[in-house]
């Protein structure tokens, strides 16, 4: 898994109630992460992988973005 599938991940666990996965994309490219093409792709992908469904993360997504919150916090 890339930086930037982790990133988005964990800005989806972060992401507000009110908040839609695209809107956690454009405050990505906003911080210029990526652009909101590439972040479409990732996004895209990570569905594809069982991570991401119904514009929210599934079990396995959840625990990955865990994992990579203690990751990022070293």
């Amino acid at each position: 898994m890339t930086t930037e599938e982790k990133v988005i991940l964990l800005a989806i666990l972060k992401k507000e109630a009110d908040e839609s996965l695209r809107d956690v994309l454009l405050v990505l490219e906003n911080s210029r992460v990526f652009s909101l093409k590439e972040g479409k792709k990732l996004l895209k992908n990570l569905k594809e992988r069982g991570y991401v469904e119904n514009g929210g993360l599934t079990v396995a997504g959840e625990a990955a973005a865990r994992a990579a919150e203690a990751e990022f916090r070293l």
